[in-house]
């Protein structure tokens, strides 16, 4: 096969790509929908991991060992097995996604890995699933605007967090999904929760949330 053929074959395949990409991102906006299996592998980028806030993710949620974590919107466990790792054997983590394929993923990763500590639930915020007043932590990244009902996900979070218990909400403004600051804070305020801290960096913000006393 000449040169120019193999080009133009990678040429078609990367314009295919990019088509689904803007097609994906359309339909994002337009029907909440989340981001599929096939494009998980973006969520690992080292971009992702330099400029999507993942560090400072984890840092805001100041995990500890013996602690309860709910990931919601886990997706392939990007930060699931992080968090796992800081709660170590005597806590947990709660992996939330209504996507199948992507629990797949998470859960070859947990047998790969031999994780006793993470529980995937294939369930989506706001359903109900998760027990009251149970965990220390929740966090979401470049999640939340994936939900449709999104004030009635918060207020199932604050609802499953103890009195004293931390909200994290990363966003990354090339996510199709993105939520600014004042939405966000409209949104906690009319669920319960306050600001605690901002860390806003380049390409995203996180914001740690507080239950209101």
């Amino acid at each position: 096969m000449q040169p120019t053929t193999l080009i133009g074959i990678g040429v078609g395949i990367l314009l295919g790509l990019v088509a689904m990409s803007v097609a994906w991102r359309y339909l994002a906006r337009v029907g909440n929908l989340p981001c599929p299996t096939w494009l998980a592998w973006m969520l690992e980028l080292k971009f992702m991991e330099r400029h999507g806030g993942q560090s400072t993710t984890i840092d805001a949620l100041d995990l500890a060992p013996g602690m309860r974590v709910v990931d919601v919107g886990c997706g392939p466990g990007r930060l699931t097995f992080r968090a796992a790792d800081l709660v170590g054997p005597g806590g947990e983590v709660v992996a939330l996604d209504i996507q199948p394929r992507m629990l797949e993923r998470l859960n070859k990763r947990i047998h790969e890995r031999g994780v006793e500590n993470v529980k995937p639930i294939l369930a989506g915020a706001g359903d109900g699933n998760l027990p009251a007043d149970y965990f220390d932590r929740a966090f979401l990244v470049t999640v939340l605007g994936e939900i449709p009902d999104r004030e009635r996900a918060l207020r199932e979070i604050h609802h499953a967090l103890k009195d004293d218990g931390m909200l994290v909400i990363t966003e990354i403004f090339p996510d199709p999904h993105y939520q600014r600051v004042g939405k966000l804070r409209e949104l906690a305020g009319k669920t319960g929760f306050e600001f605690a801290t901002l860390r806003a960096k380049t390409f995203s913000y996180t914001a740690q949330l507080r239950k209101k006393g």
